[in-house]
């Protein structure tokens, strides 16, 4: 059977899921959402999801939200990049939440999906801050090694990579990082590896 994951484009967070089903060779199918025209506040949606948001995935009568309980799910049923700690994958997991990706993404639609009149630079700046530390401390855990949890890739790697792929500015630059941009060089050459706007339907060029 194959799994339905609702999810669109420009959702690092839905990436996250999808690359790990991706690289998992887990058997899934895109549901487009339509964020930008609100249909993820619909009630129509709220009720596969009442938190509205992505991703959300049906795996035959399981339904499953937030990015991190997807991947441990196909981690748990594939038997593939679960890592040999789970202490430390959970800890990644949950620190690229808080510290990484939940800032990322909303620095990144603060500074490229509001329209100009309503982006506040200082608002901006302050994420930007904030990012910053978060790739300093990924960046120094990345200079000796080369995957985030384990000596070989996880479902830590593919969460904190969620927003790092996208090509809309949000004041990360790749060669400042080089531990960072190393690594994921790695995982984009991992058999399989689709960017989020091949892997996911919806992209900037849709609203064109």
């Amino acid at each position: 059977m194959t799994a339905q994951l609702w999810c669109f484009g420009e959702s690092g967070n839905a990436y996250k899921a999808a690359l790990t089903m991706e690289l998992a060779g887990y058997a899934w199918e895109p549901v487009k959402v339509d964020f930008f025209n609100g249909e993820a506040r619909s009630p129509a949606f709220r009720a596969i999801n009442p938190m509205g948001e992505v991703p959300v995935l049906r795996d035959g009568g399981l339904t499953l939200t937030q990015s991190a309980v997807i991947q441990l799910h196909v981690a748990e049923r594939t038997g593939r990049f679960g890592g040999t700690d789970r202490s430390e994958v959970l800890r990644w997991l949950f620190w690229d939440n808080h510290k990484l990706s939940g800032v990322a993404g909303s620095t990144r639609f603060l500074s490229n999906f509001l329209p100009p009149e309503k982006r506040l630079a200082e608002v901006i700046a302050f994420q930007q801050g904030r990012l910053k530390a978060a790739y300093q401390v990924l960046n120094d855990h990345l200079s000796a090694r080369d995957w985030v949890a384990d000596t070989a890739p996880t479902i830590a790697d593919f969460a904190c990579c969620g927003y790092l792929y996208y090509p809309e500015p949000f004041g990360f630059d790749r060669a400042d990082w080089p531990h960072i941009n190393a690594w994921l060089n790695r995982i984009a050459g991992l058999p399989g590896w689709k960017h989020p706007y091949d892997l996911m339907p919806g992209s900037p060029a849709d609203r064109a």
